[in-house]
């Protein structure tokens, strides 16, 4: 689904990717952690096909996205869902209009059915009631899960995930990881997270990759990842991020 291989990327003399190799299987969900400034979000890019890479090559949905024409990359995007940072909403469109944005965009369905569409997502992200509010009415874990609602609307096969939690604190960040693991039951797409949020994101992971000095260090399921012997992986996790733990109180909020 997913395949990076000795990916680089420069900005001017300053390299921020080297020879950067990475995989995802169609169903699974990888997650991208790294500390702050490490390239994560330009790793992402490249696989929206935001970035092209300066050497080697990146394969998404089967299409080598660095020779890809802009008409091939729309036509590829068409299947990718995105929550973005900042959840991305236009202010001046109420939580009904954002979420339709996409269907009226790129599809032709009735307006009878795309009404029908938001309101079931709405439904989905438990804001059966929002419609009518517009984003400077929400609170900041409302508009992540309309930001979800949106990227979730054309049913893609792809979901990318750019600091869902950030700004959200403990109890609205695990409403949406609890949402994360709702949808992708239902609508079985293929995810990937780029995170600090660690050790709580490991229970939604298939596979962990770390970002460190440029490139990635190790990409293993969360439990192997957690005792990896390789020293940059060992100082995230006991270090920087803490240990590898999560309550079972927090399991089942997530759950």
């Amino acid at each position: 689904m997913i395949e990076l291989e000795g990916v680089c990327k420069s900005f001017g003399k300053q390299e921020v990717l080297k020879d950067v190799n990475l995989s995802l299987e169609e169903g699974n969900t990888l997650v991208i952690v790294g500390a702050s400034g490490q390239g994560k979000s330009v790793l992402l890019k490249h696989m929206l096909g935001l970035h092209r890479p300066d050497s080697g090559k990146v394969r998404v949905l089967g299409h080598e996205l660095g020779k890809a024409s802009e008409r091939e990359l729309k036509e590829v995007r068409k299947h990718f869902g995105v929550l973005f940072q900042n959840a991305a909403l236009l202010d001046s469109l109420n939580v009904f209009d954002n979420v339709a944005l996409p269907l009226r965009q790129r599809t032709s369905l009735s307006s009878k059915r795309i009404a029908e569409r938001v309101h079931e997502l709405l439904e989905m992200m438990d804001l059966p009631e929002a419609h009518d509010k517009f984003p400077a009415q929400l609170s900041g874990g409302m508009r992540k899960r309309v930001g979800l609602a949106r990227a979730l609307s054309l049913d893609p096969q792809l979901v990318f995930f750019d600091e869902p939690t950030t700004g959200l604190d403990v109890h609205k960040s695990n409403e949406i990881y609890r949402l994360f693991h709702k949808t992708r039951e239902k609508l079985g797409y293929t995810g990937v997270i780029v995170s600090h949020d660690v050790p709580k994101i490991f229970k939604l992971a298939d596979e962990v990759a770390l970002l460190a000095e440029r490139t990635i260090q190790v990409s293993l399921p969360p439990e192997k990842f957690q005792i990896s012997e390789n020293p940059l992986v060992s100082s995230f996790v006991n270090t920087t991020m803490g240990p590898v733990y999560i309550s079972e109180n927090e399991e089942s909020r997530i759950s």
